[in-house]
């Protein structure tokens, strides 16, 4: 039998090979995918290095080695220990970055996707190390270009009748009987807000040290090592003193009232991008640690538990009050509030809201914002 039958089933095999592949990987898809990276990465001319490194350069790069950017422990040991980025690691890294490098910084849980992983893998591997583009195909000719550019400008759409009046429709207003009570323990996965008074709080503990250690593994790499922030990203600690000031600091020691509210958050939304990972004696731990930072607690074997929550009070709990103006006399008679031609006379500004910068710039003819308060 002739060979040339099995020359054309290789020479298709490869073929259908080389488009598995170009259709694997989508670099334009993996562009979409990386807006989920962007809060902490740079990538392309000018990227520099942010919450996480820049990341130009990145496949064959010996992992921890941008300069300028300081690493976990955990990421500078493995790039010495001979890890170097290639379609591989980055898979494995980006699917599960902190079981593939324990003790990374990087807050991410990962792409859970393999279609995901192999087209932000595609899209990081088209940058060369100066932030150009390389070795990708003309992008306007992918399928993920060519539906997005389908979305952007959608095909003129004739003219429509005007719509005839709303007509009552029969059974409006009444039960259709669709979905189903929620069950007691999905309610317990929602219903997890925590009192001023204690109320709600899960049993648990952590102490200062605990918390200090988790912190530095999944907090620094945006509050930085202390609470005082990385970049834009929210200081935890200091500013005691600045309320006043025309750029005050509002943190958990010189602003927020109550310890139900820091427990509260950090249980809800923290770590960045891995929300509700933690454990409540994690939570415990973090908040104590916040507390220490902010010298409401002193001591780094301090315990924070369910039992001894109540008994802690932040330093600007007094400066809130409950706002009871429904029962002032000047609202009880109003009853409604004013909301037009309420001040006789005409209205003028006395005064630019230059922090927030929302108070327009005087035009000719206007009379120029004083310098007061009336």
């Amino acid at each position: 039998m002739s060979r040339f039958p099995e020359l054309l089933l290789a020479a298709g095999l490869g073929l259908w090979l080389s488009a598995s592949v170009a259709q694997g990987q989508d670099a334009t898809a993996g562009e979409k995918l990386f807006s989920r990276c962007k809060a902490c990465h740079a990538i392309g001319e000018g990227a520099k290095n942010r919450v996480g490194p820049e990341l130009n350069g990145l496949v064959g790069r010996k992992a921890g080695t941008v300069a300028g950017y300081r690493y976990s422990s955990a990421m500078t040991e493995a790039g010495e220990g001979g890890l170097v980025w290639d379609e591989a690691s980055l898979r494995s890294f980006l699917g599960n970055p902190r079981a593939f490098v324990k003790g990374t910084k990087m807050a991410f849980p990962g792409f859970k996707k393999e279609g995901d992983l192999a087209n932000i893998v595609a899209y990081l591997k088209s940058f060369t190390k100066d932030g150009k583009m390389a070795g990708i195909d003309d992008q306007a000719a992918t399928p993920a270009r060519q539906e997005a550019e389908k979305i952007e400008a959608p095909a003129a759409q004739p003219p429509q009748a005007k719509a005839a009046p709303a007509v009552q429709q029969e059974g409006a207003g009444k039960v259709f009987g669709l979905g189903r009570l929620a069950t007691a323990d999905e309610i317990a996965a929602w219903d997890i807000d925590v009192r001023p008074d204690g109320l709600g709080l899960p049993v648990g503990k952590g102490t200062v040290a605990q918390g200090e250690k988790i912190f530095d593994e999944s907090c620094s790499s945006c509050h930085g090592d202390f609470g005082e922030a990385v970049g834009r990203w929210p200081v935890l600690a200091g500013g005691q003193g600045t309320l006043k000031d025309e750029r005050p600091v509002k943190t958990v020691g010189s602003y927020w009232p109550y310890l139900s509210t820091v427990y509260d958050y950090i249980r809800r939304a923290m770590p960045f991008g891995n929300a509700r990972s933690l454990s409540d004696d994690d939570v415990y731990a973090l908040t104590a640690y916040v507390l220490y930072l902010n010298d409401v607690v002193t001591d780094e074997d301090f315990e924070l538990s369910n039992k001894n929550f109540t008994s802690i009070h932040l330093p600007n709990e007094a400066n809130f009050i409950d706002d009871n103006r429904a029962q002032e006399p000047e609202y009880a008679q109003k009853g409604e509030p004013c909301m037009k031609d309420c001040v006789p006379g005409k209205a003028r500004i006395t005064m630019h809201a230059a922090v927030l910068d929302v108070t327009p710039d005087a035009q000719d003819g206007d009379e120029a914002p004083a310098s007061g308060i009336e």
